[in-house]
């Protein structure tokens, strides 16, 4: 028989995850520290399915040990979905509403974003389909439409003359 002294104690998070989890339960007000971690398990395992490649690895190094094996453990779907449809997938696994998927979303977006910088945030939201910029509370660009001199005379000879 082990005796109970000779069991080791469960091991607490690190210092980094716990503060991690302390921003997450401040910015998404979340009345208890057990909700934040739901909603960074929930989004970490999400991203994980969208984000591959170099962007995957750098990101892994930045977070706390604890969400970089949440978000490494998930293997990356073959078509990553858009941002909405992400917002969605994760509401369909949970029964979770869409308006409380989106901002557990963001929340935890935040917080990864803190952790990672603007640059690694940008080459991640460049690498997904649209909508993630918005989710990361980045404006959500669109490549202007190129315009030519041909473009602009089609327009001038459409444009009524001012006479």
């Amino acid at each position: 028989m082990i005796s109970a002294r000779h069991v080791a104690p469960q091991q607490p998070y690190g210092t980094a995850y716990e503060q991690m989890l302390e921003k997450v339960r401040y910015d998404g007000a979340y009345p208890t520290r057990e909700k934040a971690e739901e909603a960074v398990r929930l989004v970490l395992a999400g991203l994980g399915r969208q984000v591959t490649g170099d962007e995957r690895v750098d990101l892994a190094r930045c977070l706390p040990v604890e969400a970089a094996r949440v978000l490494t453990a998930q293997i990356p779907d073959a078509l990553p979905l858009t941002g909405w449809a992400f917002v969605k997938d994760l509401a369909a696994r949970t029964g979770a509403s869409l308006a409380t998927t989106r901002w557990d979303t963001g929340s935890v977006f935040s917080a990864v974003a803190s952790y990672a910088g603007p640059d690694l945030i940008t080459r991640i939201i460049h690498q997904l389909p649209s909508g993630y910029a918005l989710l990361f509370g980045r404006a959500e660009l669109t490549p202007a439409t190129r315009v030519t001199t041909s473009t602009l005379a089609k327009g001038r000879a459409a444009a009524p003359s001012a006479a």
